[in-house]
């Protein structure tokens, strides 16, 4: 990583170096200026600028001075987020029952599962679980870990076309071969109940725009924080972790809330100073115990959505679960944190179902629904027909927005 920072820093003296000399003076030097070959703008592409998220392997944190005396005893409110997804489930259980009996429709979601992570393996049998409890048709196709883009293509292309599919849930990451990108391009929007398509993303990202679907771990955060009473607009936050499945999209949604949002990556210098002046910290690094006590400022409220495994022979499938947050010590300093298992994975989960009931409610013809009045009291609807003229700009519609249940 310091190798790379040091090419970085000396690419960039050697565009100024080289910038200082070129500077035309005269309108003769614009003319020569023009009619040469390079380049019109020397910023490079976006995706070239694109590095692996290493982060240290050992915390730094020994060297940071430690802010405040921790308690002897636990300050933190716990964020119970498996009862809070239980009660959301509840309500998804019976928005799923009153549409079997109303319609005779069943809600469906796919999951395209590829190679051995013991992290996906154990995401995908929950979710795999919540469906059969909550009365969601679930359907898996695992593929290996070799397996080539035009397999999972291949699989991608079957449910986009299934009917009976309502939502499509591609397991990420996936390995490193793959072409993501054009997986998630391939995948229907309106079936895309993970949120990662680019147009839902981008609505995500534009104020005054809603994205069909909200990604599930960005939107679990978020309503585990307005359900227990936690307020967001115009506090800051610190986003630890910037992955296009929840560092990135947690950070658009807490902006979108009105909070003042900072981002840390692998490549932010002095990370401890800046996570200690947030009043939110949602860690989302992938690295076991990465914020320890002396990162968090006194009453800060720590959202850890890391889920790493550990080995333990002594656990059920030979690992145990760890967050990114030091709970230890996270406990003695914050005022609210959420437990690792039992806090964001539960309502992952929940909202990936919830997303799921949304998607089969949207597919419901207009006339069954204007025949169900009482079946859709939570939500306000358009069909897909009138959401896709409103994105792609032909037709002068509104996007409603949907009610969270």
């Amino acid at each position: 990583m310091a190798l790379t920072r040091s090419m970085m820093r000396r690419a960039a003296v050697a565009w100024q170096k080289g910038a200082g000399n070129r500077i035309p003076t005269t309108t003769r030097a614009v003319n020569t200026a023009v009619n040469d070959n390079r380049p019109i703008l020397i910023s490079p592409s976006l995706v070239s600028l694109d590095l692996p998220e290493i982060w240290p392997t050992n915390s730094t944190t020994h060297d940071f001075p430690l802010t405040c005396k921790c308690s002897d005893e636990q300050t933190a409110a716990i964020i119970d987020g498996k009862s809070i997804a239980d009660e959301i489930m509840l309500r998804i259980s019976c928005e799923v029952r009153r549409m079997k009996e109303s319609i005779g429709k069943v809600p469906g979601l796919a999951v395209i599962l590829v190679g051995q992570r013991r992290d996906s393996q154990t995401y995908v049998r929950n979710k795999m679980k919540a469906c059969e409890e909550a009365g969601i048709k679930s359907l898996i196709t695992e593929l290996p870990d070799n397996c080539k883009d035009d397999e999972v293509l291949n699989a991608l292309s079957r449910f986009n076309k299934e009917p009976s599919v309502h939502g499509i849930l591609v397991q990420l990451p996936l390995p490193q071969h793959l072409n993501v990108g054009r997986i998630l391009d391939l995948l229907s929007l309106e079936k895309d109940v993970d949120g990662f398509h680019p147009l839902n993303m981008g609505n995500l990202a534009m104020r005054g725009r809603e994205p069909l679907f909200i990604p599930c771990t960005p939107k679990g955060c978020i309503e585990l924080l307005i359900r227990s009473g936690l307020e967001i607009m115009g506090k800051k936050a610190v986003v630890i972790g910037r992955s296009n499945i929840v560092g990135l999209p947690t950070s658009l949604l807490l902006q979108r809330h009105h909070a003042t949002v900072s981002i840390i990556h692998a490549f932010t210098r002095n990370p401890e100073q800046i996570t200690c002046e947030a009043d939110i910290v949602v860690a989302a690094a992938g690295v076991p115990n990465l914020v320890r006590g002396n990162w968090l400022k006194p009453g800060a409220v720590v959202i850890d959505v890391g889920t790493n495994p550990i080995e333990d022979p002594g656990c059920e499938h030979g690992y145990r679960l760890t967050g990114d947050v030091c709970y230890e010590e996270a406990v003695r300093v914050a005022s609210a944190i959420t437990p690792v298992p039992g806090g964001v994975g539960p309502m992952t989960i929940a909202m990936l179902l919830s997303n799921t009931l949304d998607s089969a409610k949207l597919d419901t013809p207009l006339s069954c629904r204007l025949g169900n009045p009482e079946m859709y009291v939570d939500l306000a609807y358009l069909n897909r027909e009138t959401w896709r003229y409103n994105v792609q700009g032909s037709k002068n519609t509104v996007l409603l927005p949907v009610r969270r249940l």
